[in-house]
C-alpha cells in the first residue's frame, strides 16, 4: 500500500473525543490542520468544544502554525464520514481491547485506502488491536502523553502486520506535525513512558500504605528534586552526572552494589480501601480547594513556560 507524503496531509480525523482524543484535535488545530471529529458519547460535542476553548489560549501563547484556528474543528455524526476524508487519523476511544478492536475495523472500512491510522492506546499491542482489520498494514500505536496538546512525546510502534513503510510515515507525520516522536523498535506492554512512570507511581503507593511518606510528601520529592533535572536530560544521562568525571562507567562501578538493596518494591500493593482514602485525601489537600479545571490552567501555564525553556536549549541536546 503506498501512502502520501506526509506533508501533504491537511484533514486530521480524530475519533473518540475524551481528555486525550480531545487534547489531540486541540493539537491539530494549533498545527493549522481542519479537524474532524468524532465521539457518539452523549454531549461529546459541547465537552470537545469546551476542552478546545479552554486550551486555545494557552496555544496562542505557545504559538499558532499558519492558518490556526478553532473554526477548522468540526464534528460529525458518524465515525464513516469522519474518516472518509481524512489524511490521517487518530483513534482515542476508551481502554477497552474488544472495542477498540471493533473500532478499527470499522476505521479500517471507512477511510481511504493508504490513510494511516494511529491509536492512542496506553498500553495495548497493536497486534492484538489490528487482529479484526482487513489492511492492518496501516495501523499504527500513536501513544501521546497528557495533556497532548502540550506534552511533546508520542510514542510509535507497529503491530505483527504493520508495515515498516506505515510506521515510518507515523513517525514522519507526527514530526510534521510538531510532535517529539519516539519510533520503538518492538512492541512493549505499556510502552517505554508509562513503563517508567508505573514504577514511579507503585513505589509511591507502597510508600503512603506503609505510613513512610505523604502525597504531598511525594509529589514535592520529584517536582523539586530529581524531576527538575528529567526535564532536560531523563534518568539516565542525570546518572551518568552523578559519576562526576567517570560518567556512567563509575557511577555504575561505585553504586552498582545498590541496586540489590531492596529499597523499591515494583509489585503493586493492594488497593485497600485505607490506601484508597488516604490517596484521595491527600490530593485534596494538595489542591487546596482548587477545582479540576483550575489545577489544569496551572499546569499549561507552568507546561508552556517549561516548553519555551527547553526551546532554548534543545539545539544544544540534539532535540531541536
Amino acid at each position: 500500500m503506498g501512502f502520501a507524503a506526509p506533508e501533504s496531509v491537511t484533514v486530521v480525523a480524530v475519533v473518540g473525543t475524551g481528555v486525550i482524543g480531545g487534547g489531540w484535535a486541540a493539537h491539530f488545530l494549533r498545527m493549522g490542520y481542519d479537524v474532524v471529529a468524532f465521539d457518539p458519547g452523549p454531549q461529546a460535542e459541547e465537552r470537545l468544544t469546551a476542552l478546545v476553548d479552554n486550551a486555545w489560549p494557552t496555544l496562542e501563547r505557545l504559538g499558532l502554525a499558519a492558518g490556526a484556528s478553532r473554526d477548522r474543528l468540526r464534528f460529525t455524526g458518524s465515525l464513516d464520514e469522519a474518516v472518509s476524508g481524512a489524511g490521517f487519523v487518530q483513534e482515542s476511544t476508551p481502554e477497552n481491547l474488544d472495542a477498540k478492536v471493533r473500532v478499527l475495523a470499522d476505521i479500517d472500512a471507512a477511510a481511504p485506502p493508504g490513510v494511516v491510522v494511529a491509536s492512542s492506546t496506553s498500553g495495548f499491542a497493536m497486534t492484538d488491536m489490528q487482529s479484526g482489520c482487513r489492511t492492518p498494514d496501516r495501523f499504527v500505536v500513536g501513544h501521546p502523553f497528557n495533556p497532548p496538546y502540550l506534552i511533546p512525546l508520542v510514542e510509535v510502534v507497529g503491530g505483527k502486520a504493520t508495515s515498516a513503510a506505515a510506521v515510518d510515515w507515523a513517525d514522519r507525520f507526527y514530526r510534521v506535525a510538531g510532535k517529539v516522536s519516539l519510533k520503538m523498535d518492538r512492541e512493549l506492554p505499556g510502552f517505554i513512558g508509562n513503563r517508567l512512570q508505573e514504577a514511579l507511581w507503585r513505589e509511591a503507593l507502597h510508600m503512603v500504605a506503609a505510613g513512610e511518606a505523604t502525597v504531598d510528601q511525594l509529589d514535592a520529592s520529584i517536582a523539586y528534586g530529581p524531576g527538575l533535572r528529567w526535564a532536560l536530560m531523563g534518568p539516565c544521562l542525570t546518572f551518568h552526572l552523578a559519576g562526576g568525571p567517570g560518567g556512567m562507567s563509575h557511577m555504575l562501578d561505585h553504586f552498582g552494589p545498590a541496586l540489590l538493596e531492596p529499597w523499591t518494591r515494583l509489585q503493586a500493593p493492594p488497593l485497600t480501601p485505607s490506601l484508597r482514602d488516604q490517596m484521595v485525601s491527600g490530593c485534596a489537600a494538595e489542591a487546596a480547594g482548587r477545582s479540576i479545571e483550575q489545577l489544569e490552567r496551572e499546569r499549561d501555564d507552568f507546561l508552556v513556560d517549561l516548553l519555551l525553556l527547553l526551546e532554548r536549549h534543545a539545539e544544544r541536546w540534539g532535540r531541536a
